[in-house]
């Protein structure tokens, strides 16, 4: 078997089976099978150079645009876009021509600036209209420390209206703009993804759009949720930021139309 150049170990990976596994049927609840061996799946990496990496060691070694093994080129070009294709084999099989650079470049990214990860992981799910997603990180009472430091001069309030609002380290989370992705901000995202209620959710907490001009059905949400608006004059209408294309997520509802008539024009996504 082929090895890891970067580990000089076997290509694969070990990982513990599913928690429901670990029960034998049948057993009675208060008696446990004993513990299941790890399930061993291929885990090999194959750049065009010929070198081959575990994953997680290609991502630990990764150099834009060399193999961090050999120092051959490892880019291409097809239709002006650069991309790193691999043969990738793993536990769904073989995929080949596989273009990774954008996973790479994301790694590389985080690599650099770790405290990041929750914002983009915020701005994916925005990305994805994933409404639920994107609640239940608001309402995630797991705040980095970091966040806390640099959000503690007014961030939005969430929590039950029927006691003290709780201030979380989200405000730098709602504003994020992706400095690998286009300066996409979640706005911008909201409305690519065609989500009016993801829109109108960041609006309400992210913006200095009236609350008047939000339907009784928005806020009936939004209670229920223990979500309120903070303070938002001193901070920055996510309606203002541009993409790195000069664009506005006006501009972007205007190009899509369907969902978005009737949205712009009224200053509801831009000011």
């Amino acid at each position: 078997m082929s090895v890891c150049v970067a580990c000089n170990k076997p290509l694969e990976v070990e990982i513990e089976p599913d928690e429901e596994e670990e029960y034998e049927t049948g057993a009675s609840s208060s008696s446990k099978a004993p513990a299941a061996a790890l399930e061993t799946y291929p885990d090999d990496v194959q750049l065009t150079c010929g070198c081959h990496f575990h994953w997680d060691c290609l991502l630990s070694a990764y150099e834009i645009a060399s193999c961090p093994n050999c120092s051959k080129n490892i880019t291409t070009t097809s239709s002006g876009t650069e991309q790193v294709l691999c043969t990738l084999t793993n536990e769904g099989g073989i995929q080949e021509n596989l273009d990774i650079l954008p996973l790479l470049t994301e790694e590389s990214y985080l690599k650099a600036f770790p405290g990041d990860r929750k914002a983009r992981a915020f701005l994916e799910f925005c990305r994805e209209g994933d409404y639920k997603a994107v609640i239940d990180m608001l309402l995630d009472d797991n705040v980095d420390e970091d966040d806390e430091d640099e959000d503690e001069e007014g961030d939005v309030e969430m929590g039950s209206t029927d006691g003290p609002a709780k201030e979380v380290g989200i405000d730098r989370m709602l504003r994020y703009q992706d400095p690998i992705g286009d300066m996409q901000s979640g706005l911008h995202a909201a409305v690519q993804a065609q989500s009016r209620e993801l829109a109108w959710l960041l609006l309400l907490l992210a913006s200095n759009l009236p609350l008047l001009e939000f339907p009784t059905q928005v806020f009936q949400e939004a209670e229920s949720l223990g979500i309120m608006r903070g303070l938002t004059e001193d901070k920055v209408d996510i309606r203002s930021l541009r993409d790195a294309n000069g664009k506005s997520a006006e501009d972007i509802a205007k190009e899509i139309g369907g969902v978005w008539v009737g949205w712009t024009g009224n200053e509801r996504l831009a000011i």
